[in-house]
């Protein structure tokens, strides 16, 4: 079984059931980035079980070495002014 990671909306975090994910809570989510530096509106949760938890059913799932390279880009990394 391996990890998988589902990036989410920020008006879908109060559907995310943290028994079923990784996270301890919405306090622990690492959030998108905007340009000004504050807090994006997406986020995402892993999981390592698997069954998909029904809160992420439909959503790409993405590997950990795929999420890597979401995560490396503008829209997650604030960038050094």
């Amino acid at each position: 079984m391996s990890r998988k990671y589902v990036i989410i909306n920020s008006d879908e975090v109060d559907l995310v059931d943290f028994s079923q994910v990784d996270e301890t809570s919405a306090d622990t989510l690492r959030w998108s980035v905007k340009e000004d530096g504050s807090q994006g509106d997406k986020t995402f949760v892993k999981f390592d079980s698997a069954t998909t938890p029904s809160f992420l059913e439909g959503k790409t799932q993405y590997t950990h070495s795929e999420i890597l390279i979401i995560l490396a880009t503008d829209e997650w990394t604030q960038q050094p002014k």
